[in-house]
């Protein structure tokens, strides 16, 4: 398995009080590493990089990268919709010995392909570290067309892209059109399998926060084609892959630590609050069926 590919962690960042939980982060990282996790993300969406001050963001960027101490790649979170916010963030994760950037498209102002492309070359530019794009149209609203993603795959440090369509025919798409080291890893959980079977790479996952290990070995087989395996995986999963998102992520990823005593609590900062009755009940259900409760 190369750098930068199998199965990733978009981990979560855990809070206390209204503050980022240090020794919750430092804990939850040797979790995912004794897992048998492949790579961490840090300051991603599930890691609420939306509502983290440009001070917090970098800290936990900084602090994963001397937690990890080079054990897995710490590819950071470092996007945001306005061109020079981006390149400071990613200036400041080169600076903390980041291994490699995700750098999301650019959401609310509605850019054109154009747009995005000139946007990430503004930054490979400023910034000489590889990048992973993420396309993410869900929350972004504007979704990277493959054609464009061919477009920036020719350029200097573009090595991969986080692919959260869930459109298995742009994933493809993207696939056939660029070069054939250009890493494509599945941005779901639930396309995580099948896109390794139609050339992908491998996942950054919400899921493997809670399941490091059986998300990592799903990742490995799907890789070495071992599908009876990979798929006997997925289906374990599949349920519990839905239940991070049964109430808006990463709530549910959140509970779920907090009930197997990986982290301290269940906090998450406004927009997002904590879960609902019904949808706690989900989760706890879910988490019993794979042996987590």
């Amino acid at each position: 398995m190369r750098r930068f590919e199998g199965a990733i962690t978009a981990m979560v960042t855990p809070m206390r009080d209204g503050a980022i939980d240090e020794q919750g982060l430092i804990d939850l990282i040797e979790f995912q590493i004794a897992g048998g996790i492949h790579g961490i993300v840090p300051c991603g969406t599930t890691g609420e990089s939306a509502t983290l001050s440009f001070d917090e963001h970098k800290r936990v960027i900084e602090l994963t990268v001397k937690t990890v101490k080079g054990r897995v790649p710490v590819i950071a979170g470092t996007g945001a919709n306005n061109t020079l916010e981006a390149i400071e963030l990613t200036e400041s994760a080169k600076a903390s010995g980041a291994d490699a950037v995700l750098s999301v498209v650019p959401y609310y102002n509605k850019p054109s392909q154009e747009g995005l492309f000139q946007h990430f070359k503004a930054i490979l530019a400023a910034v000489d570290i590889p990048m992973i794009l993420y396309n993410v149209p869900g929350r972004t609203v504007t979704n990277m067309l493959p054609a464009t993603v061919a477009r920036l795959a020719a350029l200097p440090n573009v090595i991969g892209i986080k692919e959260a369509s869930g459109n298995l025919s742009q994933i493809s798409e993207i696939i056939q059109l660029c070069p054939e080291d250009f890493i494509v890893l599945s941005g779901d959980d639930f396309t995580a399998m099948p896109t390794v079977t139609i050339g992908g790479k491998g996942v950054i996952s919400v899921v493997s926060n809670l399941e490091p290990g059986k998300t990592a070995a799903m990742i490995e087989a799907a890789l070495r084609n071992d599908v009876a395996k990979a798929k006997a995986l997925h289906y374990e999963l599949f349920s519990l892959m839905g239940a991070m998102f049964c109430y808006p992520s990463p709530a549910p990823a959140k509970k779920g630590l907090a009930l197997m005593g990986r982290i301290a609590s269940e906090e998450v900062r406004l927009p997002m609050t904590r879960m609902d009755a019904a949808s706690l009940e989900r989760l706890k259900k879910d988490m019993a069926a794979v042996g987590l409760l």
